[in-house]
């Protein structure tokens, strides 16, 4: 029970995550292009304000239920006279998934807070020039979770 409970938390919080990176990057970042530069950045300071907070949550959640359902499981195989072995697939995702963390520490934690900055200064080259370097973190960290997911989905193993 316990263990369908968690990877019921971690399934949910890759879904926020990666539906969150998909509707910024392809549905609201183009809907807001034409808008004038100082309206732009700070409606993407506020949206991203409150989606990094939510993807802080998430990206923990889905570390530590990740590391508990891998620790479970190689503890009862271990308990159970076996050998634990970890397949190929969790590999990639769990180094995949902790490099995606690590990512989206950087945006949350430098390129944010330099938008945050250019924001306060009212600095909207420099604002805009912090988003372009978020956008393209983000198009990386989703193109990684994409990744995750077909390994995963796939059962590729190389």
């Amino acid at each position: 029970m316990i263990y369908a409970a968690l990877k019921t938390v971690h399934v949910l919080s890759i879904i926020v995550w990666i539906g969150g990176m998909v509707f910024a990057h392809f549905f609201l970042r183009p809907a807001i292009a034409q808008l004038e530069p100082v309206v732009r950045v700070r409606l993407m300071h506020d949206v991203l304000g409150r989606f990094f907070k939510v993807v802080l949550v998430a990206s923990l959640l889905t570390l530590a239920s990740g590391v508990w359902m891998l620790g479970r499981v190689a503890k009862q195989v271990v308990q159970s006279g076996g050998s634990f072995d970890m397949p190929v697939t969790w590999t990639v995702m769990a180094v995949l998934g902790v490099a995606m963390v690590a990512i989206f520490m950087h945006i949350r934690f430098v390129l944010y807070k330099r938008l945050g900055r250019a924001v306060a200064a009212s600095k909207w080259t420099a604002g805009g020039a912090a988003l372009a370097q978020i956008r393209s973190w983000v198009l990386i960290n989703l193109g990684l979770g994409v990744l995750v997911l077909l390994v995963t989905l796939m059962r590729w193993t190389a």
